[in-house]
């Protein structure tokens, strides 16, 4: 499986097995963490056979069942940090989709005494991500027409299209897609409306997007650097 296929088998799913990870999946994942984390500065956390977290949250939400596992994003405050942790955390569910796991990605900052990842001085948790072997695959998300999220002069480039189907596929907040990306002289920008982690979903589709459109004659627009 390639990151594009990845990210077309990539569902949200809230009830796992009682199936442990195994050891060499663990180590790819915590791997590709730690090089996400010397990239990014922040320090991402993997958490195995660990449930408490998700006992507090299943008694909020009451939707949750038998998560053992997670990934905890976490990272210095900053104004950039909720975009930054949906870059490089949705990096890590395309490798677990890739490794034959399911994940869910689970707004939690208020329950950050319950997880069992180590929040220093002057960091804050963003979010978590729910992992390990789910008891379905997840439904696919209804989606936007390819036009309706983006502006272009001109005839539509070949590379922007995949960039923006694969950003399509990106997991956001309810599902409502409320992004849109221009291009504009080889320079791609994107925006969002506001709303309750709009930063996050950012950060998911711009990885998308990367990862889509490749590496070619294409930059992020100056101010989104």
């Amino acid at each position: 499986m390639n990151v594009i296929e990845a990210m077309e088998a990539r569902h949200s799913v809230r009830s796992y097995q009682n199936k442990p990870i195994e050891e060499e999946k663990r180590k790819a994942l915590e791997e590709l963490a730690r090089k996400c984390n010397a990239e990014s500065g922040l320090n991402i956390q993997l958490c195995f056979d660990e449930e408490e977290a998700f006992q507090g949250m299943m008694a909020h939400y009451g939707k949750f069942h038998n998560v053992r596992n997670y990934i905890a994003l976490v990272g210095k405050k900053d104004d950039r940090l909720d975009e930054i942790c949906g870059y490089y955390g949705e990096q890590l569910v395309l490798k677990a989709t890739e490794l034959g796991l399911s994940t869910c990605w689970v707004a939690m900052t208020d329950r950050k005494r319950r997880t069992g990842c180590v929040i220093n001085k002057g960091e804050k948790l963003c979010c978590v991500i729910a992992l390990g072997y789910g008891e379905n695959e997840g439904v696919p998300h209804k989606s936007k027409r390819i036009e309706e999220v983006c502006d272009v002069e001109g005839e539509l480039p070949a590379w922007f299209a995949q960039g923006v189907r694969c950003a399509l596929l990106a997991p956001t907040a309810m599902n409502q897609q409320k992004f849109r990306f221009t291009l504009r002289d080889g320079r791609v920008s994107l925006r969002a409306s506001f709303r309750p982690y709009t930063k996050v979903d950012l950060g998911i589709v711009r990885c998308h997007f990367a990862l889509g459109a490749g590496k070619g004659d294409w930059q992020w627009a100056e101010d989104e650097r």
